[in-house]
């Protein structure tokens, strides 16, 4: 299904002279205080974050998972679903396809129906972290990393062959996330584990084409428990340097062990050139993958801070690629990315309203107290009609959730799809 542009304007009708007084009264605040407004909401317009194939059904735990009406039950369909988020919050530019469950019948199609949504293709996704019905060896004691030399090939072709795919779409970069590790003491051999992950590695990134990048991500725990192969950003860092200059860290921020300075981690890692990819979510213990910003959203501010501060002054690092990785449980998964979505621009518009200079000249006279300041008077910025107005100039709607309600968007997805559609891949 495709909205509607009559839509969205009479959604609007009813809240612009609302917004146009939040609005007013904000920048004319914010402009007394030397803020560039009008710089500041073309930055919030253009800053868009990938929607991962796999977060627009219903996800779950090692428990069980409660499906919610109207998935998207094949690629086609979860192209539309982002089409929706996109036309609503015009921030949702991009979608992550994760191989084997995104596989296109039809590659001039299904880049024709991403173009009609205005939506690219983000880093392609391997997977090797559970077998498949074709594959003829296992990976229930690890791909990459495998002592078995057969695994570890078959691993290898596979993010080959998705490589090639993803290279058909236009995408650009290959994320390889690995479940491998042990169990036990004693299981596995740490070296060897390691080695043989960087050897598998750097096979994979002889395969990239020139303008491709390989993000590393890295997971401290789960699905093993007593180690796992990449399990800190420093192991990630140290494999991306081993490949060469087209590999980087990709920071997932569930993937840590409580009260990590994820901060302090983005800042190394963009003044060392290597902060590739960026996925956002929330956690109370762990990988939760939880709303972004429904736990933690001060800890996510001094993030974008770092983010921001590392995008304006370390030109050795690209420009990252950001995508939310959550699941949703119990939740409208579109409603719940539209908050996602929602809480990463608040953050990042409060990153920008900071006097970095002036917060520079406080570290230097180490003036513990500004620097607070500095930091709070940011975050307790309302920066919603600064949101607003960027999806409006873009041409969104004010509030996407109200939208995706007063429209029905769920209800009309439950009666083109059925009741009983389950996304794929899951």
């Amino acid at each position: 299904m495709k909205i509607d542009i009559n839509q969205l304007e009479q959604v609007n009708k009813n809240s612009l002279s609302g917004h146009k007084e939040r609005y007013n009264f904000l920048a004319e605040s914010l402009s007394k205080q030397g803020r560039d407004v009008v710089g500041i909401v073309e930055k919030i317009s253009k800053f868009q974050v990938a929607i991962p194939s796999w977060a627009l059904g219903a996800g779950g735990t090692r428990f069980g998972r409660f499906g919610f009406q109207g998935e998207p039950s094949n690629l086609e369909q979860k192209i539309d679903d982002v089409g929706i988020l996109h036309r609503l919050t015009q921030t949702a530019g991009a979608i992550s396809l994760h191989i084997p469950w995104d596989v296109p019948n039809d590659y001039g199609a299904i880049k024709e129906l991403a173009s009609s949504h205005d939506i690219l293709f983000d880093a392609v996704n391997s997977n090797t972290f559970q077998d498949q019905a074709i594959a003829k060896h296992s990976y229930k004691y690890g791909s990459l990393s495998n002592t078995s030399k057969v695994s570890r090939e078959q691993a290898i072709a596979h993010n080959i062959d998705v490589i090639k795919i993803g290279d058909k779409l236009g995408s650009k970069s290959l994320t390889v996330w690995l479940a491998d590790g042990s169990n036990f003491p004693g299981q596995s051999n740490f070296q060897a584990a390691l080695q043989n992950t960087e050897n598998s590695l750097k096979e994979i990134y002889k395969g990239l084409p020139d303008d491709w990048k390989l993000f590393i991500e890295y997971k401290p725990y789960e699905p093993n428990f007593y180690s796992t192969v990449i399990q800190d950003w420093g192991t990630s860092f140290m494999l991306a340097n081993a490949c060469g200059d087209k590999a980087y860290t990709l920071v997932d921020l569930g993937h840590h062990l409580p009260n990590t300075n994820i901060e302090q981690i983005v800042s190394t890692l963009m003044l060392k050139g290597k902060l590739g990819g960026f996925h956002f979510n929330d956690s109370k213990y762990g990988d939760d993958d939880l709303t972004v910003g429904s736990v933690k959203p001060y800890a996510l501010f001094l993030i974008f801070n770092a983010l921001v501060y590392g995008m304006e002054n370390n030109p050795q690092n690209p420009y990252p690629a950001w995508m939310i990785d959550a699941s949703h449980n119990i939740k409208d998964p579109l409603e719940d990315l539209i908050q996602s979505l929602e809480a990463i621009q608040e953050a990042y518009a409060k990153a920008l309203l900071i006097d970095q200079k002036e917060l520079r000249e406080a570290q230097s006279n180490h003036d513990v107290v500004k620097c607070q300041e500095i930091l709070q008077d940011a975050y307790r910025t309302d920066v919603r009609p600064l949101l607003e107005k960027a999806r409006l100039n873009a041409g969104g709607v004010l509030n996407p959730i109200a939208a995706y309600r007063a429209l029905e968007i769920r209800k009309k997805l439950i009666q083109e799809r059925g009741a009983n559609s389950v996304a794929s891949g899951l």
